[in-house]
């Protein structure tokens, strides 16, 4: 069995109490979509785990349906030592390139070594309430995958659109979570969840976007693209007066198909997030900074996992504002 943290105000989240004993809210962790940079979720899990913090349903999208699925089936460990050891040149070996299905790669390679992993564990098995988010092709409709093989949903979460292959699940085409809902608090809550901490990666490499209203009309920028601090402000008001640094060197090269495809997935993601979570916030929000960690860079596992589990400790203040840790119950057996 798991240790359950207790939170706080229970009584007023309707968790109430049993024969005069406080019960535990359920708590509910949600994994966010980011690629590569989600190994960050393994540190992250495995330091909320050291802190008593262990969840009665995780629901992952895209990267955050791997490692929350391997966390969910005990396979966590697994994953961590897989993760650490890839290389670019083991990770260039597990690609198998296909241009003649709906993307550059086919995923042959990962879903034996997920099968391999996982075999015929199926999500209705799990001790743990378990969703992974895919996306439906054709209609955009959200799917929660909280039935059938492990593995196959796990493959149809992460399958980012134009690299991986869609996979079909039920006689559906799905593809990666984060189309649709990149952060999804709002399956948590559904599975039961009654306090919900959500993990987010995010990247220095977006700042926060701007309407950019007049760039070739010359004049001065409105005063909100002035302020110093916002460093997304900074750059379009720099290049506004004609930094010489800002625009790039008209002469370079234009930016390569997968430089573009990765920038437009980042910002569409980035802008999902923001809006989902604004409509469905959680009770806590873990801002996970990968800092320039590019989305296919996982040979970076061991960086990354640091990066995660330094994450929840400098956020562990916060967290004891909704969790007492001091209740936590000790392993049963």
């Amino acid at each position: 069995m798991f240790r359950t943290a207790y939170w706080k105000n229970d009584t007023e989240s309707g968790s109430g109490s049993v024969g005069g004993r406080q019960r535990s809210a359920r708590i509910g962790v949600v994994l966010g979509a980011g690629a590569a940079r989600g190994w960050a979720h393994i540190g992250a899990l495995q330091e909320l785990n050291a802190l008593g913090v262990k969840p009665d349903v995780i629901v992952g999208s895209s990267i955050g349906s791997l490692v929350g699925g391997c966390y969910a089936a005990g396979k966590l460990d697994m994953l961590e030592a897989f993760a650490r050891s890839l290389t670019r040149r083991r990770v260039f070996g597990l690609i198998d390139f296909s241009f003649a299905g709906g993307g550059m790669i086919g995923g042959e390679r990962l879903r034996v070594r997920l099968e391999t992993e996982l075999g015929d564990i199926r999500i209705e098995d799990l001790d743990i309430r378990f969703a992974g988010v895919a996306t439906e092709i054709g209609t955009g409709h959200e799917i929660w995958l909280r039935r059938g093989l492990l593995s196959e949903a796990i493959r149809a979460s992460y399958a980012l659109p134009g690299v991986f292959e869609p996979v079909r699940v039920d006689g559906r085409w799905l593809f990666d979570g984060a189309v649709v809902n990149p952060v999804p608090v709002s399956v948590a809550r559904a599975l039961g969840a009654e306090k919900v901490i959500a993990l987010n990666i995010s990247s220095e490499r977006l700042g926060r976007g701007t309407a950019i209203q007049d760039p070739f009309g010359g004049g001065e920028p409105p005063a909100a693209l002035t302020q110093r601090g916002n460093d997304a402000s900074s750059v379009i008001a720099r290049w506004w007066r004609g930094s010489p640094r800002l625009p790039a060197d008209p002469d370079a090269a234009p930016p390569g198909m997968m430089t573009v495809m990765v920038n437009a997935f980042d910002i569409l993601q980035d802008r999902i997030t923001r809006s989902r979570l604004a409509g469905d916030p959680p009770d806590a929000l873990l801002q996970i900074k990968t800092g320039k960690v590019g989305m296919f860079e996982f040979h970076r596992a061991a960086e990354l996992i640091d990066i995660g589990r330094d994450a929840v400790r400098r956020a562990a203040g916060e967290l004891a504002d909704h969790i007492d840790f001091s209740r936590v119950e000790a392993p049963n057996g």
